[in-house]
């Protein structure tokens, strides 16, 4: 009897890996290894190795990254100040090349010949996950089920029937029919009624912070360390990344910070209508862009706006692993020297405002910026600096003038 070909799935032990899990065995015969990341879910991972296996899969590996997802992928999308079409924290885009990496990893380990997941092919995560798979090891086949001419659960209503019909435990139905991906940086929300951006999101939408209309009416502070662009102190005590995020998602989901309805471009080509509740980490965000504010020359500023953009586009469609950002980190890395103090933010029914930033590299001086004029600033100064600074556009308007163009 011919031996078993091993894949290995990217399982999350929702609706449609869940699924998955049992077509694979059943259509093609493979010897399915389930493989989970503890990224911060909550409790989704609560029961997952027993659910696996009830499904179907010969072996559940659950491997906690919280740690390398903090330090190893949000600091650095931190310090880059990547944020996609000016909403999109990237929770989920930066959580699947980790995901992948470790895939590639066990698959070599157990001798397995394919790599799976249950991206759609209308999604970004299918460009995510198989990107990561060519660069880390081009030599295994992917398998993406709904890609497959085969695979006929093209919607979240026929995956529910054939999970009811195989005896597949899932905790989705008709009604409760949201496609949610959570970790420790963010939860997304989308389908069902998201589908229609004329639909306001509701009240009962929300898992990690609470609706803007039940937010306290009094507002609270929070005070982030920062040395070199890393968040190291919450209230002026030493505290682990991991720690840090999960406290500001509980203090910033309170006041309803980082709630954000967005109609995005992805990759593909179709926009998409998706609500993301990122409470720690838009304080974190707002935290950070503060203290650069303070700390870095205008000219490095307003350059690294433009790799944050280009940061930022490049984790949504799941560059992660290329040269491109390797490079760029090493830039913005160098950026981060002077990024170090103290922003104290006000958190307030769905508001996060910066209340105080201070830091030993400030290249604020007050008695440059002040309106009193003192010896350290001639104004007189400035005439000439303008006649240069306009003599471009002055001579290009004489030239329109005088022939007759204006």
């Amino acid at each position: 009897m011919a031996k078993k070909e091993k894949v290995v799935l990217a399982y999350s032990g929702g609706l449609d890996t869940s699924v998955i899990l049992p077509w694979l065995k059943e259509t093609y015969g493979y010897d399915v290894i389930a493989f989970a990341a503890e990224l911060g879910q909550g409790d989704e991972l609560s029961g997952i190795k027993k659910k696996a296996l009830a499904s179907g899969a010969s072996k559940c590996i659950v491997k906690d990254l919280r740690k390398e997802f903090v330090e190893d992928y949000l600091w650095p999308m931190l310090k880059a100040g990547a944020v996609y079409e000016n909403g999109y924290l990237l929770g989920t885009s930066i959580a699947r090349p980790l995901i992948a990496k470790h895939q590639v990893e066990i698959a070599q380990a157990e001798g397995a010949t394919a790599v799976a997941h249950g991206a759609t092919g209308k999604g970004n995560d299918q460009v995510r996950f198989e990107v990561t798979f060519m660069a880390l090891d081009p030599s295994l086949k992917i398998v993406a089920p709904w890609k497959d001419p085969n695979f006929t659960l093209t919607s979240r209503e026929a995956a529910v029937d054939y999970a009811k019909k195989h005896k597949v435990p899932i905790d989705q139905t008709i009604k409760k029919i949201y496609s949610r991906d959570r970790n420790l940086w963010h939860i997304s929300h989308e389908g069902a009624d998201l589908e229609n951006p004329a639909n306001e999101p509701q009240d009962h939408l929300f898992v990690m912070s609470r609706p803007v209309s039940k937010a306290p009416n009094k507002p609270e502070y929070v005070t982030i360390g920062f040395h070199e662009g890393i968040p190291m102190k919450l209230d002026g005590k030493l505290i682990s990344g991991v720690k840090m995020i999960e406290k500001l998602n509980e203090i910033g989901g309170t006041h309803a910070v980082g709630q954000v309805d967005l109609v995005e471009n992805r990759l593909v080509g179709m926009k998409s209508r998706g609500v993301y509740e990122t409470p720690g980490g838009t304080v974190l965000t707002t935290a950070h862009s503060a203290l650069e504010s303070l700390t870095l020359d205008r000219d490095t500023a307003h350059y690294k706006q433009h790799v944050a953009l280009k940061y930022a586009e490049m984790v949504y469609n799941g560059l992660w692993f290329c040269p491109l950002r390797e490079s760029l980190d090493a830039f913005v890395n160098a950026t981060q020297r002077n990024v170090s103090g103290e922003v104290t933010l006000k958190l307030f029914k769905g508001r996060c405002t910066i209340a105080s930033i201070k830091s030993p590299k400030s290249l604020y001086q007050a008695n440059l910026a002040s309106f009193t004029m003192g010896n350290e600033y001639n104004s007189m100064d400035a005439d000439g600096f303008i006649r240069l600074f306009g003599l471009p556009t002055r001579v290009a308007n004489q030239v329109d003038r005088q022939t007759g163009k204006k």
